[in-house]
């Protein structure tokens, strides 16, 4: 594995073949996609920490969707990346989508996972105000901000049957600095729509029937704005997507790149 470091954001680089760029959503990181990495075992894989999450939250000056972007581009850059499936989760599939409109010949298709082609108004209130808690109150807010996180973008079957889905997620969440998840908070709080008929290339879909932040109806509406696209939704699921039901996600990204080959 090759790590690449770019202005204090840090990604992962490993295997060989087609190459696939991960992009992970708020109060994610690379390892978000640890439990689809079986479906890419004969591609090269590169996992960006974006700016302000992981191990890139000491990268300085103002986050949003465009700085976001352009790191992505520039890990494509310095690792000889120009042509690449795009896996996103969350926040991610927004970056994915401004990518694809502002790239589209590097972007070969789009596997995205909880998507959303903007927050609606209510949930940038909401993450707004968030940041200003995380901010204000620190630690304690954080751990405030997790509970309820907890509650709320999980399946009620995941928070039953599935300990270790549960301790991933909360684990990658406290690990977020108070400073450095407000930040990303307001980023996302601000992100813009992609002009989404602008691309092209095949599209999947990927959504929990208990995902809030993506519900189904909200990700077919999506899909019918694309060009090409797929929709799966998941049973017993909630946002978190790859690591809730990894199994059937991964089926459904080695399936989906399959096609994309044959093609």
């Amino acid at each position: 594995m090759k790590l690449h470091q770019i202005e204090r954001v840090l990604s992962e680089d490993e295997g060989e073949g087609d190459a696939v760029l991960c992009l992970h959503g708020l109060g994610g990181s690379a390892n978000t996609f640890q439990p689809l990495m079986p479906a890419l075992a004969r591609h090269r894989v590169l996992r960006i920490d974006l700016p302000g999450s992981g191990r890139s939250q000491a990268a300085e000056g103002p986050l949003d969707i465009a700085r976001y972007v352009q790191a992505v581009l520039a890990l494509c850059s310095r690792a000889g990346v120009t042509r690449a499936h795009v896996l996103a989760h969350s926040m991610g599939t927004i970056v994915a989508q401004h990518l694809a409109v502002e790239a589209p010949k590097l972007v070969r298709s789009l596997a995205l996972f909880g998507p959303l082609i903007a927050p609606q108004e209510p949930a940038r209130v909401a993450m707004r105000a968030r940041a200003d808690k995380a901010r204000r109150e620190g630690a304690e807010g954080m751990q405030a901000i997790v509970t309820a996180l907890l509650q709320a973008a999980l399946s009620s079957d995941t928070r039953q049957r599935q300990p270790l889905a549960v301790a991933f997620v909360r684990e990658s969440l406290m690990r977020q600095s108070p400073e450095a998840y407000a930040r990303s908070c307001e980023a996302l709080a601000s992100a813009p729509a992609a002009a989404v008929d602008r691309i092209n290339c095949p599209v999947l879909l990927v959504t929990g029937e208990e995902d809030g932040v993506a519900p189904p109806q909200a990700v077919r509406a999506m899909a019918e704005k694309l060009t090409s696209a797929r929709v799966v939704v998941l049973p017993r699921c909630g946002h978190w997507t790859p690591v809730e039901k990894a199994d059937e996600c991964q089926r459904e990204l080695r399936d989906f790149l399959a096609s994309v080959a044959r093609s």
